[in-house]
């Protein structure tokens, strides 16, 4: 399995942070977290076995919401993918080699202009 470095697994995680956090104050996804909470509310209202529909309610409210949570969740996630897929493509990342000519090339040049 391929190891990625520290600081991308950091940017990831700050970007899923992100993304959760917007999707956590998503007024669409409010409304549906209201309603969830209020149909829980009403299950243990009277603690009956005639409250099942009540709990059947709730917990389709509960799956409803997590599953919309986990579309947006999987949807940004996929344009993110594609966005840094095509910022590797079209602007690769140098390689070693690459840099160290540059570096070289730069302390050349600042070098020669008296740096």
């Amino acid at each position: 399995m391929v190891e990625f470095p520290l600081w991308f697994q950091n940017a990831i995680q700050q970007r899923l942070d992100h993304v959760s956090a917007r999707i956590e104050r998503d007024p669409e996804l409010c409304t549906y977290r209201k309603a969830e909470y209020t149909a829980f509310q009403a299950m243990f209202s009277c603690v009956e076995m005639t409250q099942l529909p009540a709990f059947m309610e709730w917990e389709d409210k509960v799956h409803f919401t997590r599953a919309l949570e986990n579309d947006r969740l999987y949807l940004q996630g996929m344009r993110d993918g594609v966005q840094l897929a095509f910022a590797l493509l079209f602007d690769p990342l140098p390689s070693g080699d690459e840099l160290l000519a540059r570096n070289e090339k730069d302390r050349a040049n600042n070098g020669s202009t008296g740096n």
